[in-house]
């Protein structure tokens, strides 16, 4: 698999099947075939929108979309996304509200890596600009960054967090999701002992695999039934020559979309079968609910090759960051030095990928961090994409995270002080090795 030929050939049969789609709705809303009362020609148009839409928006990087906030005054606030720090493989971003004072929240979301871009936390983003200040990891597409530039793997990426918390300061809350929850760990965990005026106030681990073996999922067996040698033969290719990373080992976005599509693929069929009758119908939006998904959804990115199999080889396989035997450069992160950062884990009791018990593992690990400043949430009914971005987020989780930050927050919280739930599990400390719910 590790050939130019291979990528050049999925990307050619993407075009293939966007020149298709095209092809099709032109010819579906022809003119002259309107003649015919022939519903076979609006379902071929149809068929085509839906089509060329599709395979056109996998190349596409989303773009972030947000134009403005209501702040406190009633007013709309207009947002500009500055970059705070640039690196090759990933920059640290803002969104900066203009004309309104600045929040005492200062929150970084660290967006996964893990085939689709950052703009997939939008929602979640949105959700925290009317009372915080936020910032987001945005990783770049492996495809485009010249092999001049060097490797990336999952060391490189715990430098990077680091990096950025340093950049942000004390005051800063950290939000991960998903996949960079053991590395905002690990990355708090290095500052702890390295720099630790630069460790953050809070850190929020949302659905993220600390533990893969605590509880079995798809991902989890996959990572044990293959071995190494076996997932970079048919993972792993080289960039074609179409893009600024020719060369350049990367696991494909495209691969990545195939196996997020083929665990759920008759729930897909149906959506993609029910927009194509919506669409011949004159039922459907430019952004209506479907569209909005999927622009996200099917936009994917590629992740370097050493990046990818260091974190199925390291996270899954080892399990480093649940045996506290992560390294880094060559030391050792001991997850057991941070001291002074309240932690709170959210779990969704339906999480298909990383499911209850692997992110809340982080708790046990943080042997120095005292039970008072430990919470955990489970939300019932919640799958993966709820706990960050669905109705989950917004009605539960999101203030349950708010109110945790504004109780560590050293004095600095606002000065409207929010309302706790009754469930929100920081009020009281936590049992080691006990889910609070």
């Amino acid at each position: 698999m590790k050939y130019m030929l291979t990528y050049d050939l999925m990307e050619s049969m993407r075009l293939t099947n966007q020149w298709l789609g095209a092809t099709a709705q032109a010819v579906g809303a022809h003119p002259a075939l309107s003649m015919t009362p022939n519903p076979m020609f609006k379902m071929l148009d149809a068929w085509g929108q839906v089509t060329e839409r599709s395979f056109a928006r996998m190349v596409a990087k989303p773009d972030w979309n947000i134009p403005s906030v209501v702040g406190d005054d009633g007013r709309d606030h207009l947002i500009e996304v500055t970059s705070v720090l640039e690196r090759p493989f990933g920059d640290l971003i803002r969104f900066s509200v203009t004309d309104r004072p600045e929040k005492a929240r200062k929150i970084l979301l660290v967006a996964p890596m893990s085939g689709h871009y950052a703009t997939l936390l939008r929602s979640t983003v949105m959700s925290l600009l009317p009372d915080a200040e936020v910032y987001i990891t945005d990783w770049h597409n492996a495809r485009d960054i010249p092999v001049s530039c060097g490797k990336f793997d999952i060391e490189d990426y715990t430098l990077y967090l680091a990096d950025f918390m340093r950049e942000m300061g004390p005051d800063t809350h950290v939000i991960a999701v998903c996949q960079p929850a053991p590395l905002a760990l690990a990355a708090t965990a290095y500052l702890a002992e390295q720099d630790p005026k630069s460790q953050p106030r809070t850190l929020t681990l949302i659905g993220g695999p600390i533990d893969p073996d605590a509880a079995a999922t798809d991902v989890t067996d996959f990572g044990r039934r293959i071995t190494m040698g076996q997932l970079e033969e048919m993972a792993i290719q080289r960039v074609g020559f179409k893009y600024a990373g020719v060369g350049r080992m990367v696991y494909p976005g495209l691969l990545q979309l195939q196996s997020f599509m083929s665990m759920n693929a008759e729930t897909h069929g149906k959506a993609f079968f029910e927009q194509i009758l919506r669409v011949s119908k004159g039922e459907s939006g430019d952004h209506d609910r479907h569209n909005k998904f999927y622009d996200e959804y099917l936009a994917v990115m590629d992740m370097t090759a050493e990046f990818y199999l260091s974190t199925v080889a390291r996270i899954f396989k080892e399990r480093e960051i649940a045996k506290n035997e992560f390294t880094v450069a060559g030391v050792k992160v001991d997850i057991g030095k941070i001291t002074n950062v309240a932690v709170k884990t959210v779990e969704g009791a339906n999480d298909d990928i990383s499911a209850p018990g692997q992110c809340v593992a982080a708790l046990d690990l943080m042997t120095g961090v005292p039970d008072e400043m430990k919470a955990s949430h489970l939300e019932p009914d919640a799958g993966h994409y709820g706990i960050f971005a669905g109705k989950s987020w917004r009605k539960n989780i999101r203030p349950l995270v708010l109110d945790f930050i504004d109780a560590n927050s050293g004095g600095k919280a606002p000065k409207k002080a929010r309302k706790r739930s009754k469930d929100d599990t920081n009020v009281t400390p936590i049992k080691t090795g006990r889910v609070a719910i």
